[in-house]
C-alpha cells in the first residue's frame, strides 16, 4: 500500500479518503433507514382498530412508541383529529416535509463524492503526464522508459481509482435514494389513510344508532304513561262535577 501511494502521488490519498467517507455515510444512512422502516400495513391496521374503538389516546401512544417518520406523520394527524379535512391535510403535509431533511442528511455529500472522484482522477492523470514530460525535458529528450514510466503509472492509477470510487459512491447513493423514496411513499400513504380514518371516526361520532327493540320498548312505555295520565285526569274531574 505504501509503495502504491508513493508511486501514485498525493491524489491517491484524497481518493482513498473519499472512498472511506462514502462508505461511512452509506453505513450511517443504511442503519438509520433500517430503524425508520416499519411494516406499514400492520401499523396502520393497529392504529385503525384503536381509532374505530374511539381510543385515540392508545393510538397516540402507539405512534409515540414506534420510531420513524411514518408514526410521527400519523401522530400529527391524530393530535388534530377534530380539525377539518383540509386543515388536517396541511398538517400532515407539513409534518412530512419536515421529515424529508432528516432523510436526505449526508446524501448530498455522497453525490458530490460520486461527481468529484472522476475529476480528481483526471487531475492525477494530468499531473502524471506533466511528471513524464518533466522527466524527458530534464535529460534533454534522452529519457529512459523508466523515467517516463513513473508519470504514466501515476496517471493510470489515479484515473482508475477515481473512476472506481465514483462508481462505488454512485451505486451507494442510488441505493440510499431508492430506500428514501420508499420511506417517503410510506409517509404519503400513511397520511392519506390517517385522513380517511379520521373522516370515518367523525362520521361515526355524529350518527347515534338506537336498537329497534329499545325503540319499541320506549314507545310502549310512552303510551302507557299517556294512558295513566288520562285516567288520572278523569278521576280528578269526577269529584268536581258532584
Amino acid at each position: 500500500m505504501s509503495e502504491l501511494i508513493s508511486k501514485s502521488g498525493p491524489l491517491i490519498i484524497l481518493l482513498a479518503a473519499c472512498g472511506v467517507v462514502a462508505l461511512a455515510i452509506f453505513l450511517e444512512r443504511f442503519f438509520f433507514f433500517h430503524r425508520c422502516s416499519i411494516h406499514l400495513a400492520e401499523f396502520m391496521q393497529g392504529i385503525g382498530n384503536q381509532v374505530r374503538k374511539r381510543n385515540l389516546t392508545r393510538a397516540l401512544h402507539e405512534c409515540s412508541a414506534t420510531p420513524g417518520p411514518v408514526p410521527r406523520v400519523v401522530r400529527a394527524g391524530l393530535l388534530r383529529a377534530g380539525a377539518p379535512r383540509d386543515h388536517l391535510k396541511e398538517i400532515v403535509r407539513e409534518t412530512a416535509q419536515l421529515e424529508v431533511p432528516r432523510l436526505e442528511r449526508y446524501l448530498a455529500i455522497l453525490a458530490a463524492i460520486a461527481y468529484v472522484a472522476p475529476l480528481i482522477g483526471i487531475l492525477g492523470t494530468l499531473l502524471g503526464l506533466v511528471d513524464s514530460f518533466a522527466a524527458i525535458s530534464s535529460v534533454a529528450g534522452f529519457a529512459t522508459p523508466a523515467d517516463i514510466a513513473r508519470g504514466v503509472y501515476q496517471a493510470l492509477v489515479t484515473s482508475s481509482v477515481g473512476i472506481a470510487v465514483a462508481i462505488f459512491s454512485y451505486l451507494l447513493y442510488s441505493y440510499l435514494t431508492a430506500y428514501m423514496r420508499t420511506l417517503m411513499q410510506d409517509m404519503e400513504r400513511a397520511g392519506i389513510e390517517t385522513l380517511n380514518l379520521l373522516d370515518e371516526w367523525r362520521s361515526d361520532g355524529q350518527i347515534i344508532a338506537f336498537p329497534e327493540v329499545g325503540l319499541e320498548r320506549s314507545e310502549r312505555e310512552l303510551d302507557r304513561g299517556r294512558g295513566e295520565g288520562a285516567v288520572a285526569g278523569e278521576r280528578g274531574r269526577g269529584p268536581a262535577k258532584g
